[in-house]
């Protein structure tokens, strides 16, 4: 008997019939579990990193928001029992009921001002902006050189220090808990719940104590798919009036962790690729690249941008093409 075998038939699932369920950029796996007209989800991480995953769960549970409820666990074998929040993910229904969308991103929204009152959990990493600044490397070591456009090392370390100077001026010292993967394919639409619980959260393992505009950046420039304009400006504007942030101060600060998202995209959905196969990334790095210029057009970040632009190739057809014959053939 496998130690899943083991896991679901001391947590009453063992005859449980099992459909495996898209995953995510991680190698994690999931399995939808389903047994007479109960069914949860089964998460199964090969590096047997689970813990992260139940304490955060629980804690945000414990504050009345919507992530799944840890039924059975087995930390040591990467095996979570999960309660089953459904598959009205937002990006689908955004599609399927337009009048729905603006809805959906207003309840995103509640969800992280509900969140930044909170007391963030203990021992999250901090997302200073020096560790901010380092992890940008990878648009320059993945993205860039596996492009055909080696940066020297002296050019790289100016663009570098310029993205340090503007977090440090506008993204300081960490102090809300940032969940980093906050978009709409990691969200479930939950109607029969109230105010920011009809946000079912899915992807928060790799949280840290960030930055307040951190995950709206996330939500709102999406890798995956278009926000109409109006709904980024209107979820923006509801936000500020439930944090009642400074707008001035906050568009700065989300032009600064935007760039820096971006760039930080750039090279891992390049190494997604050339490292575990999964061309499909590539396809989606002319939007990244679109929201980095955006976020680089911000007054804030004349500097940063006069050092950076130079030294990244734009997405055309040609260096995407490039990124992609360095795939190897594997399933995306």
């Amino acid at each position: 008997m496998t130690a899943q075998d083991t896991f679901l038939a001391r947590a009453g699932w063992a005859d449980a019939e099992r459909t495996a369920l898209a995953g995510d950029a991680s190698a994690r796996a999931y399995q939808r579990l389903t047994k007479q007209t109960a069914s949860a989800i089964l998460m199964i991480d090969p590096t047997g990193d689970t813990g992260l995953f139940q304490s955060l769960a629980e804690y945000l549970v414990a504050h009345g928001l919507s992530a799944p409820r840890i039924l059975a666990a087995d930390t040591q074998n990467g095996l979570l029992l999960l309660e089953d929040l459904g598959d009205a993910l937002f990006a689908r229904l955004a599609i399927e009921q337009p009048s729905l969308e603006p809805v959906l991103y207003r309840t995103a929204a509640e969800v992280l001002a509900r969140l930044h009152r909170l007391p963030p959990p203990a021992d999250l990493p901090r997302a200073t902006p020096v560790m901010l600044a380092q992890a940008t490397d990878l648009a320059f070591d993945w993205y860039a050189a596996r492009a055909g456009h080696d940066v020297p090392q002296a050019a790289k370390t100016e663009a570098m220090d310029a993205l340090l100077a503007a977090l440090e001026a506008h993204a300081g010292a960490p102090s809300v808990t940032m969940l980093r993967d906050f978009h709409a394919e990691n969200l479930l639409w939950l109607p029969d719940r109230e105010g920011s619980a009809r946000a079912g959260l899915l992807d928060f393992q790799d949280a840290m104590l960030g930055h307040s505009p951190y995950d709206l950046v996330s939500l709102l420039q999406d890798a995956r798919r278009d926000v109409p304009q109006t709904i980024a400006e209107d979820t923006t504007a509801h936000f500020l009036t439930l944090t009642g942030h400074d707008p001035d101060q906050f568009s700065a600060a989300a032009a600064t962790l935007g760039a820096q998202r971006n760039l930080r995209i750039l090279g891992v959905f390049t190494r997604l690729c050339i490292s575990a196969g999964k061309s499909h990334y590539i396809d989606l790095i002319p939007r990244v690249w679109t929201h980095l210029q955006d976020n680089l057009r911000h007054p804030a970040l004349a500097d940063l941008a006069e050092k950076l632009l130079p030294l990244l190739p734009s997405p055309e057809i040609s260096t995407l093409e490039r990124l992609k014959s360095q795939c190897p053939t594997r399933k995306p």
